[in-house]
């Protein structure tokens, strides 16, 4: 039985948590995981990735971080995009094989509260978070990632909207061996106009440049019960890619936008690893 004072402990620490910043819990996470923070500098952006110390191998995972903390509420941007729950982070914290090479990458302006570039405005985090200027900067983060883990190719895992970033950025590469999202919002101008959102006019349409990725196999995750980026949204997208595509739909029933997909990662992460011997073998089920 629980005594007054352990229900008062309890409850002092669900306090502390409550009061800790996103960054102080981004720490927190980094340094039991034994991992260490990095910024690199680009001419308009300072971004911040985390990393397994000497984390090197043939291949380099890479999970972005999702859009943060873009909005108050969903008229009115924050000032800061941080996400509160960084879960692209979490991912990437469960990621279940030591010994790959294993890097976070977190949006432009996230994590970079004290080294604001010029460029760090709000547009950045909304209307234009998948601008030709995100996507060049984050791809010179990710050869300076791929450099340091001497990797030879690069599998790109992103969460939400690092799901669309992945795709814009996998177009533009060769060396992209595989294409992972979760929940992401892979055609912006599909979700925007089915949900009443206000149009990404700043941004690329992921899913405008999927005529360029037929030769990555690709796996997307989807929750049925999510609200906020539907599996129609991923189906949209599915439908613009090249015939024969090697790519695997996963909806995964009773998950959410959030929940439950740290908590069963490692089995996912797996799921995904799967190769793709034949493409002419891989099934659109509903899809065509």
């Amino acid at each position: 039985m629980q005594t007054a004072s352990s229900f008062f402990i309890m409850a002092l620490l669900m306090i502390v948590a409550a009061c800790t910043t996103p960054m102080e819990r981004a720490d927190n996470l980094i340094q039991n995981a034994g991992w260490e923070w990095r910024l690199f500098s680009t001419d308009k952006f300072d971004i911040a990735t985390a990393a397994p110390p000497h984390s090197v191998g043939q291949t380099l995972w890479i999970y972005i971080e999702g859009d943060g903390n873009a909005y108050l509420t969903p008229t009115r941007p924050s000032s800061d995009p941080t996400p509160k729950d960084p879960v692209g982070l979490r991912l990437a914290l469960e990621h279940p094989h030591p010994e790959d090479a294993v890097a976070y990458l977190a949006r432009p302006c996230q994590y970079a509260a004290h080294s604001y570039k010029n460029m760090c405005t709000k547009n950045y985090w909304t209307n234009d978070r998948y601008s030709p200027e995100i996507i060049t900067s984050t791809n010179l983060v990710i050869n300076s990632l791929k450099t340091e883990a001497q990797a030879q190719n690069i599998v790109l895992v992103g969460y939400s909207g690092g799901g669309a970033l992945a795709v814009l950025i996998a177009a533009q590469r060769p060396d992209v061996s595989r294409l992972i999202t979760v929940v992401a919002d892979l055609d912006t101008s599909y979700w925007t106009q089915n949900n009443g959102l206000s149009p990404l006019d700043g941004s690329i349409n992921p899913a405008s440049v999927a005529s360029n990725l037929g030769n990555i196999p690709q796996v997307h995750f989807t929750g049925q019960d999510d609200t906020t980026v539907g599996t129609d949204v991923a189906k949209s997208f599915l439908l613009k890619l090249p015939k024969n595509t090697p790519v695997r739909l996963i909806e995964e029933p009773h998950f959410d936008h959030y929940c439950c997909w740290v908590d069963i990662w490692p089995e996912l992460a797996n799921q995904a690893r799967i190769q793709f011997q034949d493409k002419q073998a891989q099934e659109l089920k509903g899809l065509y």
